[in-house]
Order: C-alpha cells, then sequence, then structure tokens
C-alpha cells in the first residue's frame, strides 16, 4: 500500500523520472546546503535519499539571510545515459543545468541559462531526440508594458547548453487573469503534447492544470475539465492542504501516477511541516488525465502500484557523531563557506560563528550578471527536516559561555526568523538556560521588490544551571510544544511546556517552506573562539 506523504516533512516541489525499473526524485531545497536531496526507489512508495544534486560551495550559493531565496522547482530528466537538472536559484543568477551519468553523483559544475528567463523552468525531450526547456515568465507588450505571467517554450540544444529557437507563448493556463500559472511539465502522449502546470499559487488556491496540442510549442487547447487537482473547494479546514506542481511518471507496466506538494495540516491549524511530497494514481480519459481517479482528491493511501517492492535504508533515531563527518540527513542554513563544524572522537564540535540566528532580514536581490558573494557570513547551526506532526529532539551538550554574547543549544526554526531557542548563555556572570522565541513581520517576499521585515524576539523562561554538560530536549505534540533540561537524558525536567508551536507557522512567511530542528552556535555579532561540543542527537516521531 502507499501510504502519503510518500516523502514527509520540506520537500517541496517534487520531480520524477524512470529509467527502466529505478525511480528517481528530486524536490527544491531553497536556502539549505547541500541542495536538491535525490531519493531513490522502485515501488514508487518507499524512497532512500542517495545524494544531493549540488554538493560543492562551487555549485551551490545560497544564503542564510532567508529560508525562502535559493533553488526552486527543480525538474530532473534522463536522456541516452545522462540525468540532466534544470532549476533556479533566486540567490544567485537565476536558472542554471547540471548533469550526470550516476544520480548518486557527481554532478557538473553548473551552466548558468542567461538565455533562460523567469522561475520553474523544465526540460523535456521528444521521441526524436530534440529538446525544449520550458518556464514562466512575462512578456513586453506593445505599449511597453509588461503582460501576465504565462508559460513558454523554445527548443533547447542540451551539448551548447543554450536555446536555439524563440521563446513561443504556450499557454495562460485555464482561469482567465488566472494567479501564477507555474511549474510547466511537457509530456509526449498518443502522438501529441500534454502541458500539465500549477496555478492559483501554491497555497490554498493551488491547482493541477492541463492543456494539449497537436504541436509541442503550441498553440495549446486547456482541458473543459480544469482543473484536475485542487483541494481549494474542500475548505480550509481540510487536513490535506494546497496539493499542486505536479510531475507524471509512466511505470514499466504502463501505468501513470503524478507527484505533487500538499501540506497536513496540524491540530487542524497551520501547515508547520511546510509541502510535502505525495502520490497519486493518473488514468487517461478522452485524452486528458484523472488525478486520483472515483475521487479526484488526495487520498492518505492508495493499492501498491505492483512495482518491484524497494526497502530504503532506515535512518537511526540516534546520531551518535561516531564517524569523521555529518550524516547526509544533516544540512546547512546556506552556502557553508567559512568552516565551523568538525565530527571526530563521537562528538559534533560547532564553533560559534558572528551571525546571529534571528539578525533583522534583508532582501535577497537577482544579479545575473555578477559571481555569487561568498563572502556572505555563514550561520553556525546544522539542522534536520521535521518529518511528523509530533516528535522529540534530544542532544548532549557541552558548552561553557564566556559572555553575555555567546549561545548554543537546540532550535526550531520556520522560514524568515520564526524560531523557538533552547540555548545556554551568560548573564551577570552565571550559566543560564533560557528559551526564546523570535517572530517576524514580513511584508511581501526577500526577493521580490519593496520587501521589509522586523523581527522581535522574546525570552519565555530562563533559570540558572551549573556548569558541565547539558542535556536539552524539545517535545512536540502537535501544536503543543515543551522544552527539557538536566544534566543528563535520564534526570530531564521541564522548563517551560504548554508553548504554542502556532507561533512559528508557515503561513506567516508565504508557507514556502517548512519546520528545521538543529544545533546552533553563535556568538551573536562578534568574533569568539568558544566551541559547543555535542555528544550525541536524538531525532523520533512521536505517536499520540
Amino acid at each position: 500500500m502507499i501510504v502519503n506523504p510518500i516523502i514527509p516533512g520540506f520537500y517541496p516541489d517534487p520531480s520524477i523520472c524512470r529509467v527502466g525499473e529505478d525511480y528517481y526524485l528530486v524536490n527544491s531545497s531553497f536556502s539549505m546546503f547541500p541542495g536538491i536531496p535525490v531519493f531513490h526507489g522502485t515501488d514508487l512508495a518507499h524512497w532512500e535519499r542517495i545524494g544531493y544534486v549540488l554538493d560543492r560551495p562551487s555549485q551551490l550559493h545560497v544564503t542564510a539571510d532567508s529560508l525562502v531565496a535559493g533553488l526552486m522547482a527543480p525538474t530532473i530528466r534522463y536522456h541516452e545515459g545522462t540525468f540532466c537538472v534544470i532549476v533556479f536559484n533566486a540567490s544567485a543568477k537565476g536558472n542554471l543545468l547540471v548533469t550526470a551519468k550516476d544520480p548518486r553523483g557527481p554532478w557538473s559544475e553548473p551552466t548558468w541559462l542567461t538565455d533562460v528567463p523567469g522561475i520553474d523552468a523544465t526540460l523535456f525531450f521528444d521521441d526524436d531526440g530534440q529538446a525544449y526547456v520550458a518556464g514562466t515568465d512575462r512578456f513586453p507588450q506593445p505599449d511597453g508594458s509588461q503582460g501576465p505571467q504565462v508559460i513558454w517554450g523554445a527548443a533547447f540544444d542540451l551539448a551548447e547548453r543554450r536555446l536555439t529557437g524563440p521563446r513561443t507563448v504556450l499557454w495562460g493556463g485555464a482561469l482567465n487573469g488566472c494567479a501564477s500559472p507555474e511549474a510547466p511539465h511537457l509530456y509526449r502522449k498518443d502522438g501529441g503534447y500534454v502541458l500539465v502546470i500549477a496555478e492559483g499559487g501554491t497555497e490554498h488556491f493551488h491547482a493541477v492544470t492541463v492543456a494539449r496540442s497537436r504541436d509541442v510549442l503550441g498553440p495549446y487547447e486547456g482541458f473543459a475539465g480544469n482543473p484536475v487537482l485542487t483541494h481549494r473547494h474542500l475548505g480550509k479546514d481540510y487536513p490535506i492542504g494546497n496539493p499542486g506542481h505536479a510531475d507524471l511518471v509512466e511505470t514499466q507496466n504502463g501505468d501513470w501516477y503524478a507527484v505533487l506538494l500538499a501540506s497536513r495540516l496540524i491540530d487542524g491549524y497551520h501547515k508547520n511541516l511546510g509541502r510535502e511530497t505525495w502520490i497519486c494514481p493518473v488514468t487517461w480519459e478522452d485524452g486528458w488525465p484523472v488525478f486520483s481517479p472515483g475521487t479526484g482528491k488526495v487520498e492518505w493511501t492508495y493499492p501498491d502500484t505492483g512495482l518491484p517492492v524497494f526497502e530504503p535504508r532506515s535512518v537511526p533515531v540516534r546520531d551518535d557523531f561516531d564517524g569523521d563527518r555529518l550524516d547526509p540527513e544533516w544540512r546547512f542554513i546556506g552556502t557553508p563557506y567559512r568552516p565551523f563544524h568538525r565530527v571526530a572522537d563521537g562528538r559534533l564540535e560547532l564553533r560559534l560563528l558572528p551571525r546571529a540566528l534571528a539578525p533583522e532580514l534583508v532582501s535577497t536581490r537577482f544579479h545575473f550578471d555578477e559571481e555569487p558573494d561568498a563572502s556572505v557570513p555563514s550561520l553556525a547551526v546544522v539542522a534536520r527536516i521535521q518529518e511528523h506532526p509530533s516528535f522529540r529532539a534530544a542532544t548532549r551538550m557541552d558548552f561553557k559561555a564566556r559572555a553575555e554574547n555567546e549561545a548554543a543549544g537546540l532550535v526550531v526554526m520556520q522560514a524568515s526568523n520564526h524560531q523557538f531557542r533552547l540555548e545556554r548563555s551568560l548573564s551577570e556572570g552565571r550559566q543560564v538556560l533560557r528559551l526564546v522565541r523570535a517572530t517576524c513581520e514580513l511584508h511581501g517576499l526577500p526577493f521580490l521588490p519593496g520587501f521589509s521585515s522586523r523581527t522581535h524576539e522574546e525570552i519565555l523562561a530562563t533559570t540558572e544551571v551549573p556548569e558541565g554538560p547539558i542535556a536539552l530536549e524539545i517535545q512536540a505534540r502537535g501544536q503543543d510544544f515543551g522544552f527539557f533540561y538536566g544534566s543528563d537524558e535520564s534526570g530531564l525536567r521541564p522548563l517551560l511546556e504548554g508553548v504554542d508551536g502556532r507561533a512559528i507557522n508557515p503561513e506567516v512567511v508565504g508557507g514556502m517552506v517548512g519546520t528545521l530542528l538543529g544545533l546552533l552556535a553563535t556568538s551573536n555579532g562578534r568574533e569568539s573562539g568558544n566551541s559547543a561540543a555535542f555528544e550525541w542527537f536524538e531525532l523520533e516521531r512521536v505517536l499520540l
């Protein structure tokens, strides 16, 4: 049986391809490093992370200024022995293309596609081998104004990495003047071409719509039954929200499925987990796709696909840092240009860096003619993605604050300065443990004109603690958070319970990302030679 979501947690904008009996799936990673996780499976129900597309600083420039910048909407395709990924980097120079013979890597250095504007570019290889790129953009009008956002397409030379024909408008979406037609994918079907897009925005009004044509570059005719998938008519309290951004795949048995993003409501409120990867079956009637036949909505479960069973590597609950490098489950926030972590002797050591975890946010601007700036300050955080509504995250840390600006501990991070920090610091010469809540008033998105913000921090609880190692734990039961501490994991006591998790919800910042759970070390604006050592980290699902 397929159980949704097939990849839980902050794994949005899925794209999929099949090579024989193997399936490969990638997701947006925004400002996390390494970027674009690659998953492998054989049955469409179970997946294992096998690497990342962009895992070297030379490939990926993202900053910790805002989690909603960075890499958005990758597409993965396979053609004549080569895997290709095209993606938009909102923190650098726009659209890029990388290739690999093995999806596990190594992937090539990026080619910046300076003639491919806009967002959500996709690749399509026709039966004759000709490549095409489709994307999202606005075109100038005769009066000099910018027209509505549309889907465009053009012929593409994979060897030369450039467009070889004019950009042609393919479609403007199913609704007249629809919001955000984007995320195009092209497919060859029954001698013609099918165009699948998202429209309505990635939140409550998100939808999948389709059009088709006898010519790959159009004109495209919209389906009279559009949208082919949406939950906007089910109300905002429906437990599965905003499905869309679909990519189709045909199995070796001739069946079709769509991977897509959607979000789970937690306790009937916010979508703290962000946009996750889901799947539904697709059939075809009169040349048009039918999503989730019989119900028309994304279900929690579907029957087995009948494909070869896949058993992925299980991720251990406990990480004892017993190797010489971090497990691939760990992510950085921004490209770690300044080294700050070391795994050795069964401990993870984080050097305190000056960058604060919740500074005032700044605008992210596109500089298409400039090289990425490697002088951007690094953030001393390593994080894991929250995958379940209820969880327990814990660690044991050896850290002594030497000044009141120094802090280290556990953090729950949402986008753009929405976070809880359970951190050790110094106050009036005493070692203290404090719970800090950061929230942020946002106006617009950091990568759009007119953006502004204001960050607020509040200490919710504080207590004096003795010197020496300290165990820290965060328990979340839906939207109910509790924060605990003690000398070791067997003797924990509460610092504060009943904290409302709705304070760090993604709707406030546009619904773009999900929650990260991590380890932090900061000297808050000053240089420091201090460091924090973590003996272990545990992250487990809590069943209510």
